[in-house]
């Protein structure tokens, strides 16, 4: 068992949403830190017809129950309508709870009640090296993805397909999220071959013979049913012009690899560089998340294609990721075109598989990735 690096409270006193993709550990980290919580699954076929037919009996059956210091709802989004209930209860009877999912996308579209603020908002994200730690294997991590029982799995792979068939089925099929399930299919596919580049929709449309805005579409429901995410390009004080497209990055590389048909990936290869790139950015992502820091992320890219992977925070801080264990100058173009456009800058990073640190004659620091995470989650990099 693994130690999570996210900090939920011990006894909760403001109820909350815990969000994440599917099997990032939350139901199993739920219970693990809630042991005594009154729960209501909705993976349970039983339990779901119960509440979907009568949601009122949520309330009757917490009225029955003389103390409760806390209740679970696990998969909330399968039944959108408890959510008034669960804000009755907050407000009337002071129930503190803990609602749990993988996709708010029902709940928008269904104009379910969010709780206006009632409820504090957490994400649970694969693992991340805070948590593994001894047990870090970075090959193998960009192999076999971030999500907690492929990573542990000495057969990945079956259990990656399932993943996708079981997305496809349960997420997309029945909740209706699109018509033509074979085409958001061969969406998926042409979607993981841009995992960390600019989103074209207009070849991803033409490739799939669907339209832009249904192209468009299909992106926001991989955002709302978190299997990804965009990151937006910095286009604040502009000496040059700069790219405004966003670059769209998958939760898990396993899942990429997967759709992608790739085999498997070798360090010093194209792929390996394009998976080093999300996985730094994944730990970027669950930092921000755990460390409730909440900074901002971008990328910065010139019209002439000289970029940098991630601006964080308003310009302050420049990350570029390089699967290489020899850093030259050409790797360190996008930094110095930066500072070119940006003096301002307090620090910038190129993150590598060279065995040590050192610090270039016009100060980019050049990192080995296990520094970047032990100074990152050391909370020691930003400052």
């Amino acid at each position: 068992m693994y130690k999570r690096s996210l900090k939920l409270p011990q006894s909760p006193k403001e109820s909350f949403f815990l969000w994440g993709p599917r099997q990032t550990g939350k139901s199993t980290y739920l219970k693990e830190m809630y042991p005594s919580a009154i729960w209501v699954d909705l993976l349970k076929t039983d339990e779901l017809i119960r509440y979907t037919n009568n949601p009122s009996l949520l309330r009757e059956e917490l009225a029955s129950i003389k103390e409760i210091a806390l209740v679970i709802v696990d998969e909330i989004q399968k039944v959108p309508l408890l959510l008034n209930e669960v804000h009755w209860l907050i407000e009337n009877k002071k129930i503190v709870f803990g609602l749990c999912g993988s996709s708010a996308r029902k709940l928008r579209r269904e104009h379910a009640n969010l709780l206006g603020g009632r409820a504090v908002r957490y994400e649970l994200h694969g693992f991340v090296w805070d948590e593994l730690k001894e047990d870090f294997e970075l090959v193998k991590l960009l192999n076999q993805g971030y999500l907690p029982r492929h990573y542990l799995s000495s057969s990945p792979y079956r259990l990656l397909q399932a993943y996708i068939n079981d997305y496809l089925k349960e997420e997309i099929r029945e909740e209706g999220l699109v018509r033509n399930l074979p085409v958001f299919s061969n969406f998926l596919e042409a979607a993981a071959l841009s995992d960390t580049e600019q989103v074209n929709h207009a070849t991803i449309a033409r490739d799939c013979g669907v339209s832009n805005t249904s192209v468009k579409e299909y992106f926001q429901i991989l955002v709302d049913t978190l299997l990804g995410v965009y990151l937006p390009s910095y286009t604040k004080r502009p000496k040059r012009r700069v790219i405004q497209a966003p670059k769209f990055y998958f939760h898990d590389v396993g899942v990429v690899n997967m759709l992608a048909k790739r085999n498997n990936i070798e360090q010093g290869s194209e792929l390996f560089g394009k998976a080093f790139e999300n996985w730094i950015f994944h730990e970027l992502c669950a930092h921000r998340e755990y460390s409730e820091s909440f900074y901002e992320l971008f990328y910065w890219r010139l019209a002439s294609g000289i970029e940098v992977d991630f601006i964080i925070d308003d310009m302050k801080y420049a990350i570029e990721a390089k699967a290489t264990q020899r850093v030259t100058s050409d790797h360190l173009k996008g930094l110095r075109q930066l500072i070119e456009d940006h003096p301002n800058i307090k620090r910038r990073f190129l993150i590598c598989l060279e065995p040590k640190s050192r610090t270039t004659e016009d100060t980019i620091e050049i990192l080995p990735y296990q520094n970047f995470v032990k100074e990152l989650w050391g909370n020691n990099l930003f400052t």
